[in-house]
């Protein structure tokens, strides 16, 4: 029987025939496809004639279409969507997927041919996109350590392997804590939950074979209740279970993974030759060198902590006068800040949550991507991996310009969190191929589903990563959409939060979920004046989570990380009532591979271009002026990788941003 995964795809846009791909059509099919991709770069490799672009830098672009395709697929199935069987492939592929990397980046007649068109690279009539894409190639290959000979050569094959396979473990211990843990609870425990966190409990009992509500360790579901359990101690037990991820002990215990994974990243880079793997992993992105990154982090965090302090003042008094004579802990802060949001600023989440739709606030995206770019959305009705998922033909005056999927609810074969994931990206070479991009994201289920405000944000936030990969227009897909400096890549997501704050946007989209009325003009004026409610507590305990990420990779890796972790926050004075956002041993940005690692400081490291440039759109003629959104396009979504991404930000406001403009977004300044 033909494996669907090595067909060709005859579906709408050649999207993966998922109503036919089976579980155990995958490993025939890597294998297949692994296969094929090696023999087509010793091709590129053992090419007889002399090196030139051609046959050697596009040479290797065309190669691995087959893998590409079936890797796509699988790995968009098994972090939405994971099974035992998908869990296990995940963990019999990671090594072998690695050793295959390994293999053509050591491919030493390969890496000779790259050297030497990049040697001659000055007298070749290149464009500035080529010349690019060799430089990154050649840069890339040198870095995995193709210049490597020997036992270093060998060992560095190794290192690979083996951090591939702890990667994959300590995600799938995470989801595996996320998944098993739950909290039942009485009727009488949900007293002062409001009706939309009483209905995704039921929810998720339902999820779980339970007879009545629980929490679970969905943000969706947990932080709503740490918001409005008047019962302490069931918050405390919430929130020890939610911290407590990946450090439970037993088989899914994360600690010791990530300290061999922090003393390979090391030996890694010092095999090619740096002191640190921060250096290392630093050296390619906008902040060049750790020095850089805390000298930002700390202009942060001083006014965040200052903040926070006075913040915790307030909120301990608060408690006090509830009659509970202790110190303020972790489980009472978003309680009593949620109790004083609705008494200072009059703002009841509660009452707001009905606006806050999540059909309308996809709306919102839409329709501001298309006052904006001229985009426009058409449902699809095709085949998706779950039944939760939708999908939309995104056009351009008429034009298909991408395929859009959305897997927005939370389930327990979901891992944790928000992502944008593109299953193919653009390209113009070696053919013409339009991007397929998805937004996955965890919001509590229900009818009609509703978001909180920082749902909202999130929601826009991996809008603006899709339009990102939907609006590129490069020629080859290794600098194709999100392909950038990691500094640099959550500019467009973050920018993109600031169109849900366009008070015409609410407006028109926060209309009430039973009533259909918009919001009151009174609501909205609250919802934006209350924005930058509580953001010493946001700011502190996300940039604790940047410096101790930060640490980890610019010395000696430590031997036991918690250690490492607790001393560098008491060398903050990071304050008692306030955790980490993500501590150690949950801390997959960092830890389930190499992406975020010594990298966490990037969101931040945008929030400064993006608070900058949404003011450049304030400075001309407002939010959705034409001709910044032109330039927005022109200087940034389009062009990918193709340009260093300084060079970018520069030609699209003319400069390079400081740290006041963060700060007085943030309501930190001064």
């Amino acid at each position: 029987m033909t494996n669907p995964l090595l067909s060709t795809w005859n579906t709408p846009f050649e999207i993966a025939p998922f109503d036919l791909i089976k579980d155990e059509d995958f490993l025939p099919a890597f294998e297949a496809a692994l296969a094929e991709d090696l023999a087509e770069v010793e091709a590129v490799a053992t090419n007889p004639d002399a090196p030139s672009f051609a046959n050697t830098i596009e040479g290797l672009m065309k190669t691995g279409q087959a893998l590409d395709r079936v890797a796509g697929a699988f790995y968009t199935v098994a972090g939405a969507d994971s099974n035992p069987a998908r869990e296990e492939i995940m963990r019999e592929m990671s090594p072998k997927l690695a050793a295959h990397g390994s293999s053509i980046y050591g491919n030493k007649q390969l890496f000779a041919r790259i050297q030497a068109v990049w040697d001659q690279r000055d007298r070749l009539d290149l464009s500035d996109e080529q010349q690019r894409v060799l430089m990154l190639t050649h840069r890339n290959f040198v870095r995995a350590g193709a210049a490597l000979e020997g036992e270093a050569d060998a060992r560095m094959k190794e290192i690979k392997s083996r951090l591939a396979v702890l990667g994959t473990e300590f995600t799938q211990n995470l989801l595996a804590d996320e998944r098993d843990w739950f909290m039942p609870l009485a009727e009488d425990d949900l007293e002062g939950l409001p009706d939309f966190a009483i209905a995704a409990a039921r929810a998720a009992g339902e999820e779980k074979g339970q007879d009545g509500p629980v929490v679970t360790l969905s943000r969706s579901i947990i932080v709503p209740f740490l918001q409005f359990s008047p019962r302490r101690d069931l918050r405390e037990k919430a929130f020890a279970s939610w911290t407590a991820r990946g450090a439970n002990g037993g088989d899914t215990d994360n600690r010791a993974i990530a300290a061999e994974i922090l003393k390979l990243r090391e030996e890694r880079a010092q095999l090619l030759g740096y002191e640190t793997f921060a250096d290392y992993k630093l050296e390619t992105e906008m902040a060049k060198t750790p020095d850089a990154v805390r000298g930002l982090l700390m202009d942060v965090w001083e006014p965040a902590k200052a903040q926070a302090d006075k913040d915790a003042e307030v909120l301990t008094q608060m408690m006090h006068d509830d009659g509970i004579n202790a110190d303020l802990a972790p489980w009472d802060w978003r309680y009593y800040a949620e109790k004083r949001r609705k008494a200072e600023h009059d703002l009841d989440e509660a009452l707001l949550k009905p606006y806050l739709q999540l059909d309308r606030m996809i709306e919102a995206q839409f329709a501001c991507a298309n006052r904006l770019f001229g985009l426009e959305f058409a449902p699809l009705d095709i085949p998706l991996y779950h039944a939760d998922c939708r999908a939309w033909d995104v056009t351009r005056n008429g034009e298909h310009v991408a395929v859009f999927i959305g897997d927005y609810f939370a389930r327990g074969s979901k891992r944790s969190g928000a992502w944008c994931s593109a299953m193919r990206a653009q390209a113009k070479f070696p053919e013409v191929q339009a991007p397929v991009v998805i937004n996955v994201c965890n919001f509590a289920k229900s009818d009609p589903a509703l978001l909180s405000y920082d749902d909202a944000r999130t929601l826009f936030h991996e809008f603006g990563h899709a339009l990102h990969q939907m609006l590129s227009n490069v020629t080859y897909e290794s600098v194709s959409g999100t392909s950038v400096a990691r500094d640099f890549v959550e500019l467009p997501s973050q920018l993109y939060e600031h169109w849900l704050e366009v008070p015409e946007v609410l407006q028109e989209f926060a209309t009430h979920a039973e009533t259909g009325e918009a919001m009151p003009a009174e609501m909205l004026e609250k919802v934006l004046g209350a924005a930058n409610f509580d953001m010493g507590f946001a700011t502190v305990e996300y940039v604790a989570s940047a410096l101790v990420d930060l640490a980890f990779h610019e010395g000696a890796a430590p031997t036991d990380p918690m250690s490492k972790q607790a001393e560098v926050l008491a060398d903050l004075g990071m304050p008692a009532a306030i955790t980490m956002r993500h501590a150690t041993p949950h801390f997959a940005h960092v830890f389930a591979g190499d992406g975020y690692s010594s990298g966490y400081y990037s969101y931040m490291w945008s929030e400064v271009m993006d608070a900058d440039a949404f003011a450049a759109f304030e400075e001309a003629g407002g939010a959705f002026d034409p001709e910044m959104a032109k330039s927005l396009e022109a200087n940034i979504l389009s062009m990918g990788g193709s340009v260093d991404a300084g060079e970018l930000y520069e030609r699209f406001r003319g400069r390079l941003p400081g740290v006041e403009a963060l700060l007085k977004g943030r309501g930190l300044a001064a």
